[in-house]
């Protein structure tokens, strides 16, 4: 590790490193402002973020567990906030701009339904199956990474002069994860040069972006690993066959004998993330050297992520994800919750189809009808659909106080 923490003490005396987004060579924002005196434009991002309506919606929004099965497990709030705290340490090691870096880790959920995948699912089918909006200039279906980009770029109602946070170029990038070719070019026919650009192109986003988006999986594979046995629905002895937690489980009872129970769960999730996070820091600056990067235009030339696993912390991670998919996510327990919820989904969806005045909303119109409404049930929490579900329908699809 001594190359990795040597990079990082030059780097914390020279500044950022010469590869890392800089907010006074940003692209800028759509609409011109003047700049805040005492915040850099990453900040001032950030602080907007921080301050929407979308963001105080996702304590409310679910990761696995839906929100009303209890208050100790994970939101998309606390998500969001776990993803950026991994992501500034892994920042501030390499040189990059970690403000940034906060803007995109805590904006990145923005656009998530109600009832997570789940919730996205549904409302993408719905959304598919509407062949009257098939000229809608947003495409068809529904894709979080997308609707999180409408949300800051359009949804958003904070200003007098304009829609929307008005947020930098390089927080929208990083915001924007994941985009098919068919609705990147349609963002470029909306917008041309923009944040749909690169997967025309095929060049790679800043560090930055790649960085939370490595982040996110880091955390939400630990956390599910902890809300999961929190649930009962996996125990810590079936972890047991996931090399990564054995190998850190293992060595926690070797530094503490007779660790058992929570603290032994919570310490070998502790060890499982700084293994990742030391792997991640140490191949990526590796990755960057061989590279020969030495600016932003470098990194968006290289055309693929130089951030990542070594080879082996990727086999391990994906055997993780492996475990947790067939044991986790498919347990009849969540599956009998998640088939529920994408019900309510479509059950909303349909009610405001056949009467829009069914909605409360004075968010702006979308390019169709039924654009508003996967607008609407986007942006709802989980607990906010289920009292909508049952004031629609007159069905109490889950047990929820409604005072």
């Amino acid at each position: 590790m001594s190359d990795l923490f040597a990079a990082s003490v030059a780097t914390a005396a020279t500044g950022l490193a010469a590869y890392a987004c800089q907010p006074h060579l940003s692209r800028g924002r759509r609409f011109i402002e003047p700049e805040a005196p005492t915040r850099n434009l990453f900040q001032r991002d950030r602080d907007r973020i921080v301050h929407s309506t979308a963001f105080r919606r996702l304590v409310y929004k679910t990761q696995v567990f839906l929100n009303h099965e209890g208050d100790l497990f994970r939101t998309r709030l606390t998500h969001s906030l776990e993803v950026a705290q991994l992501a500034r340490s892994m920042a501030r090691t390499l040189g990059l701009h970690e403000d940034l870096v906060e803007a995109i880790a805590l904006a990145h959920d923005l656009g998530h339904t109600p009832f997570g995948h789940a919730g996205q699912d549904a409302l993408n089918e719905v959304m598919r199956a509407q062949r009257a909006d098939a000229a809608d200039p947003e495409g068809a279906g529904f894709e979080h990474n997308l609707q999180s980009l409408r949300v800051v770029d359009t949804l958003e109602r904070c200003y007098p002069d304009f829609d929307g946070l008005n947020l930098t170029f390089e927080t929208r990038e990083g915001v924007l994860k994941h985009c098919s070719l068919r609705n990147a070019q349609r963002l470029e026919a909306l917008r041309p040069n923009d944040v749909g650009a690169r997967f025309i192109e095929k060049t790679a986003p800043s560090l930055e972006a790649q960085l939370c988006n490595l982040a996110d999986e880091i955390a939400y594979n630990a956390h599910d690993v902890d809300d999961g046995v929190r649930s009962g629905l996996i125990d810590f002895e079936q972890l047991q066959a996931v090399p990564l937690i054995a190998e850190h489980a293992e060595a926690a009872c070797r530094a503490h004998p007779g660790l058992s129970g929570r603290r032994l769960l919570a310490e070998t999730i502790r060890r499982m993330l700084t293994a990742q996070v030391y792997d991640v820091m140490r191949h990526t600056q590796s990755q960057i050297n061989a590279a020969g990067v030495e600016t932003v235009a470098d990194v968006r030339a290289h055309g693929r992520d130089l951030v990542g696993f070594t080879p082996d912390m990727r086999a391990a991670s994906t055997a993780l994800k492996q475990f947790l998919f067939a044991n986790l996510y498919r347990h009849p327990q969540v599956s009998e919750k998640t088939t529920i919820a994408r019900q309510v989904v479509v059950d909303l969806f349909h009610a405001y189809r056949d009467d829009p005045r069914a909605m409360d909303t004075t968010a702006p119109a979308a390019s169709s009808p039924t654009r508003t409404i996967a607008d609407y049930i986007a942006g709802m929490t989980d607990r906010f659909a289920i009292r909508e579900h049952a004031r629609l329908t007159g069905q109490q699809v889950f047990e929820l106080a409604l005072s």
